[in-house]
């Protein structure tokens, strides 16, 4: 499907107004592009495997939004335009100056491959489908991803975090639990590692196809997983259907998901499991840890990488 592009050349002073204003004259979505740094809590918010370098925050910015083709374009632009003339008489809007252009759903969905190629976690080869094998690779312990619209590459550290710790708590024939399962790269480097079978659940209808694709991809048979999508927190039934006895949970998702999931947690478990927490920024190491001893856990070790934390924690009892 071909979508036109329409970018405001504005200011930073002025692209909340706008982006408000924009809203309300039925502007579905819009991107926002400007050198603002991001402060400490926005880029764990982000969560996302390459965080882009940008030069110094000059005071610009660039609204853009997205129309489907054959839209009453005229019609459009004329609302835009009065938002932009509103907004320009209380603050600084720029030259408000709007340029169109075409794109797809292709260029989208596509772009971002050339930053993902092959890398190792220790002796593990992450390397993404649309890349051919190295012939001296070809022995090496192999995952290979297409993350699709998911989440998972592994070449986030927060994902490096959880691969290093399945290495090393995985048995041979645990039964393992992925909340957040994402592109599935967890879910098959746990079944690789030994796993009998795997549990997993996400939010994320997409992210489905993607891991069972990404199963396909290593050899793995659709039959040593169950998917589910919903919500654990607020889903009694899903939690019933995902049981208990599980040998090694992890969630590599976001320390303020972790945090309200943590009285649910040990009830997954089996009597001295494992679980393996990651996705927390560094503020945010202490109040996952509470949250797990007060759900009756043990803080087994925590690991580090960059900014982000690994918190591994042990059923009692």
């Amino acid at each position: 499907m071909k979508w036109i592009r329409y970018t405001i050349e504005t200011t930073t002073e002025a692209e909340d107004f706008l982006s408000a204003f924009l809203a309300d004259a039925g502007v579905d979505g819009i991107e926002i592009e400007d050198n603002v740094p991001l402060a400490k809590e926005d880029q764990a918010a982000m969560f996302i495997d390459f965080l882009p370098e940008i030069a110094p925050d000059d005071g610009r910015s660039r609204i853009s939004f997205y129309v489907e083709e054959g839209t009453d374009e005229e019609a459009m632009l004329l609302r835009v335009r009065e938002v932009i003339e509103e907004t320009r008489g209380f603050c600084n809007v720029g030259s408000g100056e709007i340029t169109r252009s075409e794109t797809e759903d292709l260029d989208w969905m596509n772009n971002w491959k050339q930053y993902f190629s092959s890398f190792t976690i220790d002796d593990i080869l992450i390397k993404p489908t649309w890349e051919e094998l190295k012939e001296e690779d070809r022995d090496k312990f192999l995952i290979e991803i297409d993350p699709g619209s998911s989440f998972g590459t592994g070449k986030h550290e927060t994902t490096q975090l959880c691969i290093r710790a399945l290495r090393k708590y995985i048995q041979k024939d645990d039964k393992v639990l992925d909340l957040g399962f994402g592109s599935g790269i967890l879910s098959i480097c746990a079944l690789k590692l030994g796993a009998s079978d795997v549990v997993g659940t996400d939010i994320d209808e997409n992210c489905k196809n993607s891991a069972l694709e990404n199963l396909a991809t290593n050899h793995l048979s659709e039959d040593a997983v169950c998917l589910h999508i919903g919500n654990v927190i607020e889903d009694a039934d899903l939690r019933a259907q995902i049981g208990t006895g599980y040998d090694v949970v992890v969630a590599n998702i976001l320390a303020d998901v972790i945090i309200p999931m943590a009285p649910f947690l040990p009830d997954f478990l089996a009597k001295d499991g494992i679980l393996i927490t990651s996705g927390i920024i560094d503020f945010k190491e202490e109040e996952v840890k509470e949250a797990l001893v007060g759900a009756g856990m043990s803080i087994v070790e925590s690991t580090a990488m960059g900014e982000w934390r690994s918190v591994i924690a042990r059923r009692k009892g």
